[in-house]
């Protein structure tokens, strides 16, 4: 069947030729609401599918109700605007989540890409075969979801003399979609293969009124991002650090020096990085980092950069938890970081303070030393992932009555898609400034 002619915007035909060109693999549309984002991904999978015969399309988004009470209503829009007729043109298997398409034997998978704690390497996606990919507000995934998913795009391609696609649209976030993307658009810095495309509601012709009015009522949060794209607003509440205090960091040069100190967050299990940071006072003087390492190679570097910059190894926190316990028993008299310990006690109260663990009770302690404008990171060369780990730190179930606490670690790598361990190194310096006021123990 021939499809009908369709009334794109600009943005979206621009969208679409990126979309079919021999070039871009990775593509992000979107920037606010009103922007036709989903009618694009929609139209986009039709028109692969009778194009392309015998071909396995996936659209995909967090949750697969969610998908069917909104994606799902765009694709029968979108199909009814090409003509096409439910039940014999293309066929909707509620049951098995598929959308077939009978004269071209193509068809749409409909999947939930939740990072489930029963499945957290997505191995329900393993034995899939797929020729593209649309995800739907794809900000509401997990980069390692978004990764695996397009790590499943191999199907047919060959014969069509295809390359990968992936399409994802949202609405402005700070997490991979603002780091991998929208950031490196700004500098004029993203990879060839990846594209980005801002669609507003105001580059949307066909969109009614009524629509901005209803955004207006919004909170100014919302306003922001919704209606006027603005990837940079934030103003969450249970944020602990400002976005201006957080860049202020790498200004603030006045920031006193002081005594030495070394903080590191080892790789845990062999995985993630391992991260040393350098102190004088609260000036981060030096960064230093390892992708993967033997528990001994951690120990020697510590140690060699201990000597280098006359660091006593009393000075010296080592997270604790999985591997890093091992470099704390290698160098011995240095001070073990347990972060689900009990917070440290307060000797002029004698109450615990009120905190859920020692981790929380050192970031909130290193937002109150940022926000005061006490610390300087001399360093700028993993200034991104600082500000992005930064902006993760935030009070978690804020509103119920409990201890402080902070978003629990796995939620923060669901976010930014990997581990934040800058963020770590930086919270486990406090360990010396509330141990100055609070007992603590050397291991």
């Amino acid at each position: 069947m021939k499809q009908r002619p369709m009334i794109l915007t600009k943005k979206q035909t621009k969208a679409l030729d990126f979309l079919e060109d021999n070039k871009t693999n990775e593509l992000i549309f979107g920037g606010g609401a009103g922007g036709a984002k989903s009618v694009l991904g929609c139209y986009w999978q039709i028109k692969n599918r009778l194009k392309y015969p015998g071909t396995r399309g996936l659209i995909g988004r967090a949750i697969l109700k969610t998908l069917k009470d909104t994606t799902l209503n765009s694709f029968f829009w979108v199909a009814g605007q090409q003509g096409l007729k439910s039940g014999y043109h293309y066929i909707y298997n509620a049951q098995r989540n598929i959308i077939s398409f009978p004269s071209t034997e193509s068809e749409i998978l409909l999947k939930d890409l939740y990072t489930y704690p029963s499945d957290p390497n997505f191995d329900e996606l393993g034995s899939l075969e797929i020729t593209d990919v649309f995800i739907d507000e794809c900000n509401q995934v997990s980069k390692k979801a978004k990764d695996i998913t397009k790590s499943r795009i191999r199907y047919k391609l060959d014969e069509y003399g295809l390359i990968p696609k992936l399409l994802g649209t949202c609405n402005p976030a700070k997490n991979w979609v603002y780091a991998d993307f929208f950031k490196p658009h700004n500098r004029g810095e993203l990879e060839p293969n990846k594209q980005f495309v801002q669609a507003l509601l105001s580059d949307n012709p066909f969109i009614s009124e009524h629509y901005r009015k209803n955004l207006l009522s919004l909170d100014k949060n919302s306003i922001e991002r919704l209606l006027n794209g603005n990837w940079e607003y934030d103003d969450d509440p249970t944020s602990l650090i400002p976005i201006n205090k957080i860049y202020d960091c790498f200004s603030n040069s006045f920031a006193e020096s002081g005594e030495k100190y070394l903080t590191a967050d080892i790789a845990r299990f062999g995985r993630d990085k391992t991260v040393i940071g350098i102190w004088d006072g609260f000036r981060l003087i030096k960064i230093v980092t390892l992708d993967k390492n033997k528990v001994t190679e951690a120990a020697d570097l510590i140690r060699k950069l201990s000597f280098e910059y006359h660091i006593p190894i009393s000075n010296i926190v080592i997270d604790d938890d999985g591997v890093g316990g091992g470099v704390t028993d290698i160098l011995t008299g240095s001070n073990g970081f347990v972060n689900n310990s009990k917070p440290l006690e307060n000797p002029k109260t004698n109450d615990a303070e009120n905190y859920n663990n020692l981790k929380s009770q050192c970031y909130f302690k290193l937002a109150e030393i940022i926000n005061q404008s006490k610390m300087y990171i001399c360093e700028t060369e993993y200034r991104d992932q600082i500000v992005q780990e930064l902006e993760q730190v935030k009070q978690y179930n804020m509103d119920k009555d409990m201890k402080k606490q902070i978003i629990p670690k796995d939620k923060v790598k669901e976010l930014i898609g990997r581990s934040p361990d800058f963020s770590d190194m930086l919270m486990m310096r406090m360990f010396f400034e509330i141990g100055s006021q609070f007992e603590f123990s050397i291991k």
